[in-house]
């Protein structure tokens, strides 16, 4: 009869619009057609009222998950199909062309359950498992993992072979202690109900802010203070990082002031690596470069020097390499030389020649005197052999602005060259060419400057520069450190890799 079903946890699929329902059966009406569900779950979450009804013609497919009896629960697999008094209503239902359903095997006469034989091999005690209750198994699994992923709680693997069989099946009896141990754990750990799941979520926000990670870092760093050890990526603790010129390896303390001038400088400067360049005055100055010719480093040799640095840094101010290449031919920069009659002259000459020579336009200005210097001559004859270009008139000079213009007009000693028509005419023309100016070796602040300079370069050791020198660059020209220890100076090179580096004001 259709009492014979109730209690039974059945699962009802009513299609794509209503979905899938499980539940145990509360009540089968024979004359309306319908069946009822107590505490239902609609797609594997728990319906908010406690009973659900339906009618046959809304059903789907029925399949029946757990029969209760006398014995042991049973499953669909071991049922007879049947009829529940609802037609079309047993282990696997199928649509009918009127929408009432159609059973999709022929059910048994009987209303009650009937036992199916099974089959067993005792040696090794297996039990063969119907295609049907293989399907009811997995389709069970499904939903208890569901039902207890949308709860928040994890579900552990449980055997259903041991929970849901036929009241008649005969269950193999296992020998050893072995296995009672196992089953009884079994019964511990997956014995409770899927109903008695709490409805409320967990609450992962709260139990995290019980953690409290700023003491637990504090104890870890603590603990490591302690005992001298260290943690891989400590949070608080970040890595040291090296450039690639510095030293990763301990060495002994940095002195930073190598260089000791004999008397206070009025001035010092400092180098990218911190080392403390002091000032010297003019007199010291040129004492150095008397001494340094007497042991050898002629005149000839210093302006060499001189002209090889400054016209790197030249090269350097115009582009470099992104200026300077085969490709770059129609942009091949401009350079105005303008020099006096006097060594610092012969110093930008020289260095015009090197420009010359890498492909650079060099405009030399150069005044007509009667008698020139020696030095000047030399230049002059080497510097005509290039291609550059050499002027005695203002006139002559591009009205176009250049790329640079490099000063060499002032000296240190003959300040009544200022005084000269050619000086202040020069000096007016490279004010209005709005061109970059360095300077070689400027004269000492006490000293006005007709121009002002963006970058100057000073020789071996700098001078006490003014504001209007712009950014100070230092130049080695080949002094020995024995040759400055004769005038009283303690030196240590501060130039490491190059041959000229910037200073920086203190």
């Amino acid at each position: 009869m259709a009492t014979d079903w109730l209690g039974s946890i059945v699962s009802i699929n009513c299609g794509e619009s209503l979905g899938v329902y499980q539940g145990r059966v509360s009540a089968v009406d024979q004359v309306s057609q319908t069946i009822s569900l107590t505490r239902p779950f609609h797609n594997g979450v728990k319906c908010l009222v406690p009973e659900v009804t339906f009618r046959a013609g809304d059903i789907t497919e029925l399949k029946i998950l757990e029969i209760p009896g006398p014995g042991d629960k049973r499953q669909c697999g071991d049922l007879p199909q049947t009829e529940m008094g609802i037609p079309g209503v047993g282990c696997q239902v199928g649509p009918s062309q009127n929408g009432t359903g159609k059973a999709l095997k022929k059910p048994m006469s009987s209303s009650a359950p009937q036992n199916i034989p099974r089959r067993t091999d005792t040696k090794n005690q297996d039990i063969i498992i119907s295609p049907q209750q293989q399907c009811s198994k997995s389709y069970m699994d499904r939903h208890v993992e569901t039902l207890t992923q949308s709860k928040g709680f994890r579900r552990r693997h449980n055997s259903w072979s041991s929970s849901s069989r036929h009241p008649n099946q005969v269950t193999p009896k296992k020998s050893g202690l072995k296995n009672g141990q196992m089953k009884s754990k079994d019964d511990e750990c997956f014995g409770d109900d899927i109903d008695e799941i709490p409805d409320t979520d967990f609450d992962f926000e709260g139990n995290l802010a019980l953690f409290d990670k700023a003491a637990v870092f504090e104890e870890i760093e603590t603990y490591e203070r302690r005992s001298g050890t260290r943690s891989r990526g400590t949070p608080n603790e970040k890595p040291a990082r090296y450039r690639h010129d510095e030293n990763i390896l301990e060495s002994e303390p940095i002195v930073y002031r190598r260089i000791v001038v004999p008397q206070n400088a009025n001035k010092e400067f400092c180098t990218d690596s911190g080392l403390v360049v002091p000032s010297v005055s003019y007199e010291l100055h040129k004492k150095l470069l008397s001494v340094a010719e007497k042991h050898g480093l002629t005149l000839e040799r210093r302006l060499e020097m001189t002209g090889v640095c400054a016209s790197q840094m030249a090269l350097s101010l115009l582009g470099g390499p992104n200026r300077l290449n085969p490709k770059n031919v129609h942009q091949r920069p401009t350079v105005a030389l303008l020099c006096g009659p006097h060594v610092k002259g012969a110093q930008g000459i020289s260095c015009g020649r090197h420009l010359s020579n890498h492909d650079v336009h060099v405009i030399l200005f150069l005044p007509n005197f009667v008698k020139m210097l020696e030095s000047i001559t030399n230049e002059l004859n080497l510097f005509s052999k290039t291609q550059g270009q050499q002027v005695s008139n203002v006139k002559d000079l591009p009205d176009s602005p250049v790329d640079l213009v490099i000063n060499c007009l002032d000296c240190h000693e003959n300040a009544f060259l200022r005084d000269q028509p050619w000086y202040k005419a020069v000096v007016d023309w490279a004010n209005q060419n709005r061109a970059p100016v360095l300077s070689i070796d400027p004269p000492i602040s006490e000293m006005e400057q007709g121009i002002d300079a963006k970058w100057s370069l000073a020789l071996g050791l700098p001078l006490p520069l003014g504001e209007r020198a712009g950014r100070v660059y230092l130049c080695d020209i080949g002094i020995p450190q024995k040759v400055f220890q004769e005038v009283g100076i303690n030196y240590h090179s501060p130039f490491g890799c190059k041959f000229v580096i910037p200073l920086h004001s203190t």
